[in-house]
This record gives C-alpha cells, sequence and structure tokens, in this order.
C-alpha cells in the first residue's frame, strides 16, 4: 500500500468526530456554492452547543444556512462575501456582516492573512492512485482557504466530479477526512420568461463569430445560450458555466479554437447545475479549473482576443452607473466578478462587455432604470466603465457618449410607461433635454 493511502486511512472520522476540531473563536471557511461540504456543516451546526463566536466566511451559499438562524445568534456569525436568499435575512437582521471585495481578490484576503483562516470546511473528489483529490465544481477560493488554513477538513465525496486544470489537493494537505456519497449541490435550470428571451436575442445579436465568452448567473445567459446555436468557434473565459454550455459544446458552437489563451479549452474557476453539467465536466480535458485569482484578473482575461462579458444588474442610473448587489441600504447579493470581468473585456482586443436586465421590477411598478441611483446603494460598475445595458426594448451602447446622449440612449430601453417621467426628472436635475440637439464645441 502507498504511503498516502496509510495516511488516509490515519485521517478517515466522522463528521461529528471532525468538527470537534473546531473551536469557539475561530474563523471557519467553506467550500463555495455547488461546492459546500453539507455533510460537514450539518455535522458543524449540530455540534452548536460546543461553541461561542464561531466566524462562518464563504459566498454563494447554496445549502441550507441553519448557521444564519436566530437560535444561533452567539455561536455563529456569518461573514458574507455574497449574500443569497440564505442569507439575507441574517445580515438585514443585524446576526450577520458583509465584506465588500471582487471575486478575484478573494484568495488574497487569506494568502495574505487579512482573513487568517482557522478552519477551511470543503468537498473534494476521492483520491486518484497518486493521492490527489480534485476540489470538483469549486476551485474558486476554496483552494486558497484550503492553502491557508490551519486545520483542513475535507468531505471526500465518491460522486464529486473530477476536474482538472489547477484543481487538486494532496491528502497529505488534508487533516481530517470524512467520506461521503452526497454530491454536489444541483442547481435547477432557471425557467425563461419573454422577457429572458427577448434579452437572450438582443445579446445573441451583438456576439459575433469566434468571440470568447464570460457568462454570469441567471436566466438570461441561458437565454443567450439558445439564440447561439448559428455561431462558430466560440471560447469560454468565464468565472462559471451552467447547463447551457454543453449543447452548445456537444453541438461544435463552442470549441474555444480561436481563443489565444487556453485554446480549445474552457476556463472557469465554479460551477452550478444539473447532473447534465457534472457528468460532462467528470475528467473532461476540455474543462479547466482555475483558481478565481487567476480566471478573473483582467489581464489574464484580456488575453483572450474578442472577450465578452455578459452580468446582470439591478438598477441603472441615466447616466450609466449600475447597481448590482444591493437594493438601496439592503445588502441583496454581492460585487462578485462583474467589474473584473468588464474592465478584462475593455481591455481585449475588439472586447466587449454587457450589462442586461428587465426594465422594471415589482410586477412592473418599478423602473430599473432611474434619473438616480436608490438612496444607499452601492455603485457596483461605474460608469466609466459601462459599455452595453440591455433590456427586453434594445441595446444602449454608452461608450464614448456624452452624459445627455447616455441618458437618451437608457431612455429609450426603459419601459414606455416610465420614459416621459425619466426624461422629466433628468431635464430637472440637469438642466437639458437629452433629446434636443447638443453644439459641439
Amino acid at each position: 500500500m502507498q504511503q498516502w493511502m496509510n495516511e488516509y486511512q490515519k485521517k478517515l472520522c466522522t463528521a461529528e468526530e471532525a468538527v470537534r476540531h473546531i473551536g469557539s473563536g475561530n474563523r471557519v471557511v467553506l467550500g463555495h456554492a455547488a461546492g459546500e461540504p453539507c455533510l460537514l456543516v450539518d455535522a458543524m451546526v449540530r455540534n452548536a452547543g460546543a461553541f461561542e463566536n464561531v466566524e462562518v466566511v464563504h459566498m454563494v451559499a447554496l445549502g441550507k444556512g441553519a448557521y444564519c438562524l436566530p437560535q444561533y445568534e452567539g455561536v455563529f456569525r456569518h461573514n458574507s462575501l455574497f449574500a443569497g436568499g440564505n442569507t439575507r435575512p441574517a445580515i438585514h437582521e443585524g446576526r450577520a456582516v458583509f465584506t465588500p471585495c471582487h471575486f478575484s481578490r478573494i484568495p488574497d484576503l487569506f494568502s495574505k492573512e487579512i482573513l487568517p483562516v482557522d478552519v477551511a470546511l470543503i468537498k473534494v473528489s476521492v483520491p486518484d492512485e497518486h493521492g490527489f483529490c480534485s476540489f470538483g465544481v469549486s476551485v474558486d477560493y476554496t483552494k486558497a482557504a484550503a492553502e491557508n488554513a490551519k486545520t483542513v477538513i475535507a468531505e471526500v465525496s465518491s460522486r464529486m466530479p473530477r476536474t482538472l486544470g489547477d484543481s487538486f489537493i494532496h491528502i497529505s494537505d488534508i487533516d481530517f477526512c470524512v467520506e461521503s456519497d452526497e454530491g454536489p449541490i444541483l442547481l435547477k435550470p432557471p425557467v425563461l420568461t419573454d422577457k429572458d428571451e427577448k434579452i437572450g436575442k438582443y445579446i445573441a445579436g451583438l456576439i459575433q463569430d469566434g468571440d470568447c465568452l464570460q457568462l454570469g448567473i441567471g436566466a438570461v445567459p441561458d437565454a443567450i445560450l439558445g439564440f447561439l446555436k448559428d455561431k462558430k468557434n466560440l471560447g469560454i473565459h468565464s468565472e462559471m458555466i451552467s447547463d447551457g454550455v454543453v449543447d452548445l459544446v456537444n453541438c461544435g458552437v463552442i470549441n474555444g479554437a480561436m481563443k489565444n489563451c487556453h485554446r480549445g479549452r474552457m476556463v472557469v474557476t465554479f460551477l452550478m447545475g444539473t447532473e447534465k453539467l457534472y457528468d460532462f465536466i467528470s475528467n473532461n480535458p476540455s474543462i479547466e479549473m482555475h483558481p478565481v485569482n487567476y480566471t478573473n484578473d483582467p489581464a489574464v482575461i484580456a488575453k483572450n482576443d474578442n472577450m465578452v462579458s455578459v452580468n446582470s444588474a439591478l438598477q441603472a442610473d441615466l447616466t450609466g452607473q449600475v447597481v448590482a448587489d444591493t437594493l438601496g441600504y439592503r445588502q441583496y447579493s454581492g460585487t462578485g466578478g462583474q467589474l473584473d470581468f468588464i474592465r478584462g473585456a475593455a481591455s481585449s482586443k475588439n472586447g466587449r462587455s454587457i450589462l442586461a436586465f428587465h426594465s422594471t421590477a415589482s410586477k412592473g411598478k418599478i423602473s430599473r432604470i432611474v434619473a438616480h441611483i436608490d438612496e444607499g446603494a452601492s455603485v457596483t460598475t461605474p460608469r466609466a466603465d459601462t459599455h452595453f445595458i440591455v433590456t427586453e426594448y434594445g441595446v444602449a451602447d454608452l461608450r464614448g457618449k456624452s452624459v445627455p446622449e447616455r441618458a437618451r440612449a437608457l431612455i429609450s430601453i426603459a419601459h414606455p410607461n416610465f420614459r416621459e417621467d425619466l426624461r422629466r426628472s433628468f431635464v430637472e436635475i440637469y438642466r437639458i433635454d437629452p433629446w434636443k440637439e447638443i453644439s459641439r464645441f
């Protein structure tokens, strides 16, 4: 028996035994999104009586998020890097906090000991013949957390896909191993609306043969994929992908043949989807998983010509400022990698960035295009970085446009019910009508 096998056997324990190595006052970083080690997290919560003031750090929470419940106040305190449905109430009610950070910079928080990691709870594949486990669907910041933690506890899953690239940790670097047959969390495909389809069609019209794509999370990116079947030689360099990409690979639309960097391969940092996606990525050499400080580095992104980033937003004002992570003072999601890719695409030869959203919210009662952003809202993408904004009413190209020209373009893609009010508000604020000819000096 190889040395690593002996070592692995000695490190095996139950989830209950493993989480006893978490101490009061520890900072515990959880594996990200679909790679959350739910078996370990559930055991940690069940052991709540043994803890005080345990800080739980992570981004997207797809698990139960039980450590955020009111009954665990004083036991767990969540430090959110990206708020979600399970964690927003705790943030809003003061039982959790939010830390703003670009996705690309999160590994630095751990490696530079800005946020020193006491314990990393991770989920990995079974070890290969050399003793290496794959981080599977979530390399992102999870790898950096494991590399810099004082204690690494791994849920070793027989159903975690083995992904390739910079995606491995050796058994010798894990302190405690808990075997599991629970696969990565499944994410149901979004139900597409007519608005999503219209936006997807507009965005597909901005994508050319040979482009390299970054697709964000949600219905709009999935809608875009449905309109790309007549394209050729598309590539992927993205922080994540979902099920829709599989069909485009299988029909030859996505092949990475025109990429300058990692030609012929899709580069991503985490994955969320169904079994269809997870089966596709397992041991697939066309997929390279890398830490997020590589995938989301604007300088790396810009190495690929024709880079197109597509992300969502919550609100845009008439100057082009975009809000994507707050609703007024209330934290809704997080900064994520939006600006990483917008700036990377801007530095790419023939690169473009696209921000897309429905024109209204609250069943049509609220315009998402506004004269000024809501009080307390945080600007995710500054107006100087904004290229294209797309709603179901069309495309606004803001590149090189003055503030009045931007206002005219954005009002034109706002919901018709709000256009006149937006025009009137702009005139009141800026003392100029965006539809009147502007003298050029």
